[in-house]
């Protein structure tokens, strides 16, 4: 019954479905698989960047430019870090407010509580969900810039790095080492002092960088009046179609794929691997007092775990 209602968009049933993932629900495997076969047709920009920089009136541009060429939209705010901020970041959204009533677009909010592996492999399938609905469009938006943020926004067919006047951005984007995974930079508040630094900046990394094949362009906007919003909608498109003519973004799914399985796989052994120890106290006991080293005790895990 909620497959049904999720393909045929039903909106309660899509938000109850991406709370059985935020939850690592019993039932998410079989619903998984259910809707597995009807997804792969949306596409999904990332968003990232460091907080105050308008990320979330950037998304709320972005889902106006997507209604504006008629397509139907998702938001997906993640906190990879925090399993109580969820209610807060909703209630930063409410610039998205406008957009609420409209039935062609679906805004949450989403932290992990008990999925296994955390946001690397519960905003995956909250976007397959979303994929599942209809949605022409997701945007998954990030909080922050650290790992576990820079990692989310990767997975998925087009990332947006966002900065604000100032150094102190181009310093964490540096740090960050987000240079190679955006597609597009943006300069947000392109109307505060400072902004064609930032650009020169960007650029100027971006050239001392490795070599690419596609070069990020960095755009300016100012999200809350949607100065620039136009170009950086076309930015988009012109990444999408750079990837579309000559097979990555098929080449660049299946390799985000085959990453999930390994991680689901990993997370899988893990949980073993912490029973055995559980249960086993002897060889925790002679690895502690060095009777074996760490590779033994693996190798003696794995032959327990996948004998023969």
């Amino acid at each position: 019954m909620l497959v049904e209602q999720i393909l045929g968009g039903d909106r309660r049933a899509v938000a109850r479905a991406i709370s059985m993932v935020e939850d690592g629900a019993e039932g998410l495997p079989q619903l998984s698989s259910s809707l597995f076969p009807h997804t792969g047709r949306t596409y999904t920009v990332g968003l990232t960047g460091s907080p105050g920089v308008g990320k979330s009136t950037l998304a709320g541009e972005l889902v106006r430019a997507a209604r504006e060429s008629e397509l139907s939209v998702a938001v997906l705010a993640i906190d990879p870090t925090s399993p109580f901020t969820g209610g807060a970041l909703l209630g930063d959204r409410l610039r998205m407010q406008e957009h609420a009533t409209d039935p062609g677009v679906f805004i949450r909010s989403m932290a992990t509580r008990g999925h296994l592996g955390g946001m690397a492999l519960a905003a995956p399938e909250a976007v397959r969900i979303l994929d599942a609905s209809g949605k022409d469009l997701v945007i998954v938006e990030t909080v922050g810039v650290g790992q576990a943020e820079v990692d989310v926004a990767a997975a998925t067919d087009t990332t947006l790095v966002v900065v604000s006047p100032g150094w102190g951005d181009a310093v964490q984007v540096s740090k960050a080492g987000i240079l190679e995974i955006a597609d597009v930079f943006v300069v947000n508040k392109a109307d505060r002092d400072g902004a064609d630094a930032a650009v020169r900046d960007l650029e100027q990394m971006i050239r001392m960088g490795p070599g690419l094949a596609w070069v990020p362009p960095v755009v300016k906007t100012v999200a809350t009046t949607g100065e620039g919003v136009s170009g950086l909608w076309e930015a988009v498109a012109l990444h999408r179609a750079w990837q579309e003519e000559d097979g990555r973004l098929g080449s660049k799914r299946a390799e985000r794929l085959e990453r999930e399985v390994e991680s689901l796989v990993g997370e899988r052994l893990r949980g073993k691997v912490r029973d055995l120890f559980a249960h086993e106290a002897g060889l925790a006991e002679d690895l502690v007092r060095r009777r074996i080293d760490p590779y033994r005790a693996a190798d003696i895990l794995l032959g327990r775990i996948m004998p023969g």
